[in-house]
């Protein structure tokens, strides 16, 4: 007997970075030796003073129930770190905490889409992104950037692309899978063309906001204040503070479209965990960001390793990252070469299922992100590790083969 499912259930396929991540663990324990570069979490440790401060909220009792948009504690920290960071004026009412930003995202668009509405979504695009629309009924509405891009989205292009059903346009800054930073004056042609379009919300996933690597764009709210009634940022602790587990993320929304994300997250989740809320509250409010500095400097040695490896083997090349911790490799020069037993590279797929075969290198297919021949990896892993990595990518490349005809030629 079968179970008969929804049509929305059928819209939604398994992530394909938890189906790359899935793949790897399972080789990994039949004993093959994975480097696994498909998730992204670093690798580094909850600081201390943030677990310690979760331990004091157990022994204060805080362990119950908390308020479905959040405690008033962590709402208030939120606001503050903007105010402080951005020169942004928030209260709490401006502010939801949900069971991290994914939750964030879905219930904005719950609350928002109907059936056909269009989301604008720049490919290469964080491959959870056109699935949530689909599970909300809206048509996720792909507009391809390229490298001459720097993969970003242009005005001219959004400009194109609305139409009377358009909802929603996203954009991700720092960017996953491709490192891209907007910069002011682009941003700011993208604000002057939504502002000829006032039925367009505009959501913006900065959940790498402190990772960049060089010099940082004015926040979106104060290149655009005028559109901050119809934009939702989504921020959240898990890649600033290496708190993925712990499970919380936030938005920044006008009011009437935080009570609605909560009540329809009072309906799936209520609040999210009070111990964890705790922990990132004093995140926020501690004086001393070593951490977060820290982290930053170790992506940016990272990133710069890796944009000098790549360009080196033949066949792949690199858009330097300008932040967050991936690196999106063209691998374009490869399609058509052959393996040792004679089966073809066709696609980035292909490649990436070399990697993993010849040297246990899990990597992420670029058609995952909308945007092919690519492969995303990621370097949020040890210095070492992310060295042999290379070595062995660089490795199962030098043992393709050109295609017979290209060695005739």
């Amino acid at each position: 007997m079968s179970i008969f499912l929804s049509q929305r259930a059928r819209r939604v396929r398994l992530s394909p970075i938890a189906a790359a991540g899935q793949r790897a663990n399972a080789l990994a324990g039949q004993g093959r030796d994975i480097v696994a570069l498909t998730a992204g979490e670093p690798e580094f440790d909850t600081p201390e003073a943030i677990k310690e401060a979760a331990v004091a909220a157990l022994a204060r009792g805080e362990t119950k129930y908390t308020p479905t948009a959040g405690t008033a504690a962590l709402r208030r920290a939120i606001a503050a770190r903007y105010g402080r960071d951005h020169g942004i004026a928030l209260t709490p009412a401006d502010v939801i905490v949900a069971n991290g930003g994914k939750q964030v995202i879905f219930e904005a668009f719950a609350a928002t889409l109907d059936s056909g509405d269009e989301v604008l979504l720049p490919a290469p695009y964080w491959p959870s992104f056109p699935d949530i629309v689909r599970v909300n009924d809206g048509t996720p509405v792909i507009l391809s950037c390229d490298e001459r891009s720097g993969f970003k989205l242009d005005a001219a292009r959004l400009e194109a692309a609305i139409t009377p059903r358009t909802r929603w346009l996203v954009l991700n800054t720092p960017a996953n899978p491709t490192g891209a930073v907007y910069r002011e004056r682009e941003l700011a042609a993208l604000a002057e063309v939504l502002r000829r379009h006032p039925h367009v919300l505009v959501l913006v996933d900065e959940i790498y906001e402190q990772i960049r690597f060089g010099a940082a764009a004015p926040h979106w709210l104060n290149i655009a204040p005028d559109l901050r009634g119809r934009t939702l940022v989504v921020n959240g602790a898990s890649k600033t503070y290496a708190m993925t587990g712990w499970r919380i993320g936030w938005g920044i929304a006008p009011a009437e479209l935080v009570q609605a994300m909560t009540a329809i997250q009072s309906q799936v989740s209520s609040g999210a965990s009070a111990i964890g809320q705790a922990a990132v509250a004093a995140a926020l409010d501690a004086a001393d960001q070593t951490f977060v500095q820290q982290g930053r400097l170790a992506y940016a040695r990272r990133a710069e390793l890796v944009s000098k490896t790549i360009p080196s083997i033949p066949g792949l090349r690199l858009l330097p990252p300008q932040g967050a911790f991936f690196a999106y490799v063209n691998c374009g020069g490869l399609i058509g070469h052959v393996r040792p037993d004679g089966r073809p590279i066709e696609s980035d797929a292909d490649l990436v299922d070399w990697l993993l075969e010849a040297e246990g290198v899990a990597v992420v297919d670029g058609a995952a992100y909308g945007l092919s021949p690519y492969f995303r990896l990621s370097f949020a892993v040890a210095d070492a590790v992310l060295e042999d990595a290379l070595q062995r990518i660089a490795r199962a490349v030098a043992a393709l083969q050109p295609a017979q005809a290209e060695v005739m030629a």
